[in-house]
């Protein structure tokens, strides 16, 4: 009786464990309000840009405001907010870290594995220097308004003035579907 005891409280102990990592994580559900708001205002810039005056006009937005919007987002939720990819186009905005490089190539596996990049998330709490931080990405599947500046058949003029303000550039030949990129936030805990 004994044994049976340890054993059907050793499958309770397993089973509230598996719930327990089941349960939905405060800071995940934080870090996608987050990207919601920043994904949601940088988004909104650049459907207004494009009907304003066209990819070129979009670019704009990319380059100056997105910062900004990121800087912004940062300051009035207390996290780190960006963005990084594995082809870049500022590398010197966007360049991904260590940790960030490993969770952007197990999105590249998870995606060839036929998981679907508009849900692909990835969060873990990490050692920073002696600081406990919570990391947090979410990947950023390509869409139609992307292609503009971030496909395979980009419109001359457009490539000419990428050219002018990204040396460099590597985010190009996109398709819709693919990884563009990854939102990251962090937080210390």
């Amino acid at each position: 009786m004994k044994k049976l005891a340890a054993a059907t409280s050793g499958i309770a102990l397993l089973a509230a464990m598996a719930v327990a990592e089941e349960a939905p994580d405060p800071g995940v559900a934080e870090a996608k309000a987050i990207i919601k708001e920043f994904f949601g205002n940088l988004k909104g810039e650049l459907e207004q840009a494009m009907k304003a005056g066209g990819p070129i006009n979009a670019i704009n937005v990319c380059k100056g405001r997105a910062p900004v919007i990121a800087q912004e987002t940062s300051t009035k939720h207390g996290w780190d907010v960006g963005r990084t990819s594995l082809k870049l186009r500022n590398a010197v905005v966007n360049k991904p870290d260590d940790w960030e490089m490993v969770v952007l190539e197990q999105f590249e596996a998870r995606k060839a594995k036929g998981e679907d990049v508009a849900i692909m998330d990835y969060a873990e709490v990490v050692d920073l220097g002696g600081q406990k931080t919570f990391r947090y990405m979410k990947a950023i599947p390509t869409q139609d308004l992307c292609l503009n500046c971030h496909g395979t058949d980009i419109k001359p003029e457009v490539a000419a003035e990428l050219d002018k303000l990204y040396p460099g550039d590597e985010a190009r030949g996109f398709k819709v579907g693919d990884i563009r990129g990854a939102f990251t936030l962090s937080k210390p805990l």
